[in-house]
């Protein structure tokens, strides 16, 4: 518990740990040294609840600066609460981009898609793979816009595709759009100084829980 909350990049996301810093946890030593099972537990609650908090604030964070609807954004959040000995709980942030089609509620109009105040041109509303609709583009559309469909792969001659439509016997290559959640990624810095604040302002109210306990145990004795 030396450093405090921390985060791991990696190319798909992030991986937050929180614990406590060993001079936030100082102050609390010698309560954890008389009834150490009181404090660890009171311990494991912050860390825990601290992860439910961050999950909140981030979850809103990015759907209010990236438009995107705050449940989407939760799919892409996975807590990971401690248990047992362990000393610090995780959040798991994945920023591959993410369907335009779950962002929101998708509407097709006669010009195209829109949702959450984004339009796209010349796109459609269909089912393709699987049993939801997305929002397909054929990349020979002169709408087309390689920055609204992240991630479409490249098929030699026929130009950038994420899927193909079958029609009138022939197959047209499709790009799917989808929203980018790169803009997140220079956040976890400030992310984990909130995490940090968050454990401190919960850990003293679980161990004053814990301690009143403890005081009314031997009051009683």
């Amino acid at each position: 518990m030396s450093v405090g909350s921390y985060f791991k990049p990696s190319a798909g996301g992030g991986m937050i740990s929180i614990q406590s810093s060993a001079p936030d946890f100082q102050a609390f030593q010698d309560f954890a040294k008389l009834v150490p099972k009181a404090a660890a537990a009171a311990h494991r609650r912050a860390i825990n609840k601290t992860l439910g908090r961050l999950r909140t604030h981030i979850a809103r964070a990015v759907g209010r600066s990236e438009r995107i609807a705050v449940a989407a954004v939760r799919q892409r959040l996975r807590s990971y609460p401690v248990s047992g000995a362990a000393a610090s709980g995780k959040l798991w942030f994945g920023l591959n981009a993410i369907e335009s089609s779950r962002i929101g509620r998708a509407r097709q109009t006669g010009s195209g898609v829109s949702v959450a105040g984004r339009r796209y041109q010349g796109a459609f509303l269909k089912k393709v793979y699987g049993n939801k609709p997305d929002i397909w583009i054929r990349t020979a559309s002169k709408h087309f816009n390689g920055d609204d469909y992240p991630d479409s792969t490249v098929s030699p001659g026929r130009g950038p595709s994420s899927g193909w439509v079958a029609e009138n016997g022939s197959r047209f290559p499709l790009a799917k759009a989808k929203v980018s959640l790169e803009q997140a990624r220079p956040h976890f810095d400030s992310w984990v100084k909130k995490a940090d604040e968050i454990l401190l302002a919960i850990l003293k109210q679980e161990l004053n829980f814990e301690l009143q306990k403890y005081l009314k145990r031997i009051g009683n004795v």
